[in-house]
């Protein structure tokens, strides 16, 4: 396909797609942006992310109770994604799947007698209104957890508003209170551990800091979490929040999910529609591929580790009759554009510490 013909996926407006464009991003910025400016862009793209997840489950791609609390309805029910979008990458199905896969596996029974420990804790960095911690809670049977969620502060305060002004999500959880001026926290009514939303840049952790994050458990097995959020810090950045927690935690695990081969004709038109919103990823320039991303992970101490795109996760890890549901939802007519997007984004993974080398192993 020619760079011309290349939509630009940022951008799908329309017909059924969704205002505003797909990509959930937490740091970033083009040349001559202030800090200020890009910064508040890359929180608007939380809005795009948060419309992209609810438009997969309004189409049945996905099951969440809890999506469309996040999604404001001032200017009228938002539009679906086009199937594109719902199916893959910058939205939604197959990522979903592939993070939730090896976050179960985290969970696991037989990942806490690999561990040795029944506790878990979970660390999303630009978390922003991700719904994954509502829907652990929610259920039955998860070991004790303790989740972290990082963003910027407007972002934090926000996302405790709309649990307080929801009765499904502050069931979910005791009264939420603020522990400190940037730090809310609550406790799961079911199988005990603990909450806590901190309103922080990334950019301030640093791994010679002596006082840990408010919260912080280094004595239990721990799994960080960056969607779209390690890449849009400078590299040096980005290896620091890394260092901060593998310094302090010896049994740990992470999941990124980033794009890579941005140097083909579909990766530069990616650049070059992320270029006009302002936004730019720094670590697109060293994590070209997968190889450099496990490179990555074995250099920030993850002995073990291992990639794979977008597309191969839908091809090897969803099964026959999971693809024929999909498939029939909507209907892909853009079937080559989706297998050059999906094939431009990756889910990485790692593991360090004793008794964690079976864990982050997918089922299927």
């Amino acid at each position: 396909m020619s760079a011309p013909s290349i939509p630009n996926l940022l951008s799908l407006r329309g017909g059924r797609a969704g205002r505003g464009g797909g990509l959930r991003s937490r740091r970033g910025g083009g040349p001559g942006a202030t800090a200020a400016h890009h910064d508040s862009t890359i929180q608007g793209t939380d809005t795009d992310a948060a419309v992209s997840r609810l438009s997969a489950v309004d189409a049945g791609y996905l099951e969440d109770p809890y999506a469309a609390y996040f999604v404001s309805r001032t200017d009228g029910p938002p539009q679906r994604r086009f199937p594109i979008i719902n199916r893959g990458t910058l939205g939604t199905y197959t990522r979903t799947s592939a993070l939730d896969e090896l976050i179960e596996s985290f969970l696991s029974p037989a990942a806490a007698d690999a561990a040795a420990s029944s506790e878990r804790q979970i660390i999303s960095l630009g978390a922003g209104t991700d719904t994954r911690p509502f829907r652990l809670f929610a259920r039955g049977g998860c070991p004790k957890l303790t989740y972290h969620e990082i963003d910027f502060d407007v972002t934090s305060r926000k996302k405790l508003q709309i649990v307080q002004a929801n009765p499904q999500l502050s069931r979910l959880l005791t009264s939420p209170s603020t522990k400190s001026p940037r730090t809310w926290t609550a406790q799961p009514r079911h199988g005990g551990g603990e909450y806590y939303c901190h309103g922080m840049d990334l950019r301030e952790l640093d791994g010679s800091i002596t006082d840990p994050l408010e919260g912080l458990r280094t004595d239990i097995p721990t799994l960080l979490l960056s969607e779209c959020c390690l890449c849009y810090l400078k590299i040096e950045e980005a290896e620091r929040v890394l260092r901060y927690f593998t310094s302090r935690i010896a049994n740990a695990a992470t999941i990124i999910y980033e794009p890579v081969h941005l140097d083909d004709a579909f990766g530069n038109t990616m650049v070059s529609n992320l270029a006009a919103r302002n936004v730019h990823m720094p670590g697109m320039d060293r994590y070209r591929n997968a190889k450099d991303q496990i490179q990555r992970l074995h250099d920030a101490g993850f002995g073990a580790a291992d990639c794979k795109s977008v597309e191969a996760i839908w091809e090897s890890w969803i099964d026959a009759s999971e693809k024929q549901r999909v498939d029939q939802l909507e209907g892909l007519d853009e079937v080559e554009e989706w297998k050059l997007l999906a094939g431009h984004y990756v889910v990485a993974w790692g593991v360090k510490g004793k008794g964690l080398g079976t864990l982050l192993q997918p089922s299927t």
